[in-house]
Order: C-alpha cells, then sequence, then structure tokens
C-alpha cells in the first residue's frame, strides 16, 4: 500500500488465476469436470450445525434407515455449496467472474455419507450485458456421484468481466 494509504494500481487490480476466463472468452458447448470430493459425516455435522437443520433423516442413523434413503443423506443445500466449492477449484472464475446471479436447480438423487461427488459443468449459453465491460454466462451444472448418477442439477448464472482492451 501506498504511505498515504491509497492502493497502487497493481493492488486495486483483482488476482486472476492461472485458468480464469473472460466474459468473451466463454463458447457455449465449452465443458469442465471438476476434481472429486468424498462425503463424510462431518459435512452433516457441520452443516445441521450452522444451519439449525437437525431434520433426522441426516442426523439420526436409526431413524433414517427407516427412510426410502436407508441411512443417512446429506442436506440438499449442502451439496449444492459443495458444488460451488468445487466448480472454484475449477479455477475458470477465479478473479474474472463479478457475481453469482441466480439458478434453478433440482435434487434428483440423494447423496449419502462415503459417496464421492464431482461436478459437470458446461456453458449453455452467453448474453453480453449493455455495459461492454461484462456479460452473463449460463452453466448447466450437474452432481455427480461415484457410480455417474446425476444428485442435482441445474442452470447457474454467473456475470463475469470481459476481457481489459490492451
Amino acid at each position: 500500500m501506498a504511505m498515504d494509504g491509497a492502493q497502487s494500481p497493481e493492488q486495486s487490480q483483482p488476482s486472476i488465476g492461472q485458468n480464469a476466463l473472460y466474459f468473451d472468452q466463454f463458447e457455449v458447448g465449452q465443458s469442465w469436470v471438476s476434481p472429486r470430493r468424498t462425503i463424510t459425516e462431518a459435512d452433516i455435522v457441520m452443516f445441521a450445525g450452522m444451519t439449525g437443520d437437525y431434520n433426522p433423516v441426516h442426523t439420526d442413523e436409526e431413524f433414517a434407515r427407516q427412510t426410502p434413503f436407508g441411512t443417512r443423506i446429506l442436506h440438499g443445500p449442502a451439496v449444492f455449496a459443495i458444488c460451488t466449492g468445487l466448480e472454484f477449484r475449477l479455477g475458470i472464475k477465479e478473479g474474472t467472474a463479478i457475481a453469482f446471479l441466480g439458478m434453478t436447480w433440482d435434487l434428483k438423487a440423494p447423496v449419502k455419507i462415503g459417496d464421492t461427488i464431482h461436478v459437470y459443468q458446461r456453458v449453455e449459453s452467453i448474453r453480453p450485458t449493455r455495459n461492454p465491460a461484462r456479460g452473463i454466462v449460463n452453466f448447466w451444472v450437474e452432481v455427480r456421484n461415484q457410480n455417474g448418477d446425476v444428485c442435482q442439477e441445474g442452470i447457474h448464472k454467473v456475470m463475469f468481466h470481459a476481457k481489459p482492451q490492451a
């Protein structure tokens, strides 16, 4: 930081990841597969504690055995939250995404302790905004388990910076 407390131009620029893409670098049909992550009991316990959602289908193994799932399952919103982290690990949004604008999202199958999930993501559509310095990318996103089953799916709408003009 400069001595007077103002930021230097280098400090005011966001850090751009090496795999990051600007709005104008996306093409419909591009796709990525994230790293995998195995779901643990700690994921359920931490999400229940953070949200106060102690529904027995998540927190009571004896109760959950009597459900169609046959065991405890991870909270649906927790799966979505983990999905956003797996997407981030792709690096395509690091320093170029401005905002997550919304989603349509469907929960298709349970995610259980011991399941290993990953994200498949594809550019569904791109749209410039009135501001030429940014645009919106709609991603088709699937959370898949170790068997390739789609557990959750939908569209994520994200605003990106356009590539700065030289």
